[in-house]
């Protein structure tokens, strides 16, 4: 019987594929924006309408803290998961553990039955022959 909580083949995890697949974008956003100036028009529009830059530090700013802020935020849910997890899995070996011992208890309750039926068996076989002595 194969044990709870082990795979059966290594697969990488979907965290892991998560990982890959933003690297690749990333890497792929670097290489457009370098080969192609994908961002020329921001440039041109900083250039145009030079009021507009004074502006640009607050939002730089502003997704720096939002991306730290979800970074902390991420790390915390991967913390309570993995709480959640070693406490799911506690309870799941108690629950095996308890199932162990209620199909040990049956099975000796079970075989304490059987062999009490067989006792009573003899014991009508023995009262049966003792009738049939005295009819004779």
């Amino acid at each position: 019987m194969a044990e709870i909580g082990k795979k059966t083949g290594h697969r990488p995890s979907g965290a892991f594929k998560d990982l890959i697949i933003l690297s690749i974008l990333t890497v792929l956003v670097l290489v457009f924006s370098y080969f192609f100036n994908v961002f020329v028009f921001l440039v041109k529009l900083f250039q145009e309408r030079p009021y507009l830059v004074t502006y640009v530090d607050e939002v730089i700013t502003g997704l720096l803290a939002l991306s730290l802020g979800f970074a902390v935020f991420s790390w915390r849910r991967w913390l309570e998961l993995k709480k959640e997890t070693a406490k799911r899995i506690s309870l799941q070996e108690e629950l095996l553990r308890i199932s162990e011992t209620k199909a040990e208890t049956e099975r000796i309750i079970c075989k304490q039955l059987h062999y009490e039926i067989e006792e009573y068996k003899k014991i009508e076989r023995d009262i049966l022959a003792r009738q049939a002595k005295k009819r004779e």
